[in-house]
């Protein structure tokens, strides 16, 4: 919530998933995205600022620094370990949402 991370990437399968009641599967730049926590609680608001495909084996710095990683090879170690199921070759495709932080709804929830 300090407006440190400005990119998140999801595959691109998931990322084109619709998603709840109103969620069509993806984001436009210039779309405004309310943020929810695992027990859906509302956290923040989120505006996309640009959208586009990246392959897991050329990393742009802009997408694992928006990440916050120190490297391209800090950003695939984790998403390795985090998508444990899938085969991360370097041609794997994901797709990042680049953002600008509106509005922090709850920092801290009890």
């Amino acid at each position: 919530m300090d407006g440190r991370k400005t990119v998140t990437a999801d595959t691109v399968a998931d990322y084109y998933t619709p998603y709840g009641e109103y969620g069509d599967g993806s984001y436009e730049p210039g779309d405004i995205i309310e943020v929810y926590d695992l027990k859906q609680r509302l956290r923040c608001i989120i505006k996309a600022t640009k959208v586009y495909t990246i392959e897991f084996g050329n990393i742009p710095e802009e997408v694992w620094r928006g990440e916050t990683f120190s490297s391209a090879d800090e950003f695939r170690e984790c998403h390795i370990r985090c998508l444990p199921h899938l085969h991360l070759h370097d041609r794997f495709e994901f797709v990042t949402l680049h953002f600008e932080l509106v509005e922090i709804i709850a920092r801290e929830i009890p």
